[in-house]
């Protein structure tokens, strides 16, 4: 995922289907650390991450915001923003 920065409000798509298991968590990582406050992961899985969002949640805190835009079997959509 390339990001310019150039736009605090900009939404980077990260579409983890892609990523071999292997690396997933690493890569998503990797994402969020390159996102500066305002800006925003939009996140697309086939299965609910919960043990992601947990990891997320203790490694973040409040500073990564999670918001699920789509919740459906095979298709989960959640926002990730930097604060």
């Amino acid at each position: 995922m390339a990001c310019n920065h150039t736009d605090p409000s900009a939404i980077y798509p990260f579409d983890a289907r892609g990523v071999a298991k292997r690396f997933r968590h690493a890569a998503i990582f990797g994402a969020l650390d390159a996102l500066t406050p305002g800006e925003t992961m939009r996140f697309c899985n086939d299965h609910d991450p919960l043990p992601l969002l947990h990891q997320i949640d203790q490694r973040y805190g409040p500073h990564v915001e999670i918001q699920y835009r789509q919740r459906v079997p095979g298709e989960i959509v959640i926002d990730f923003m930097r604060k």
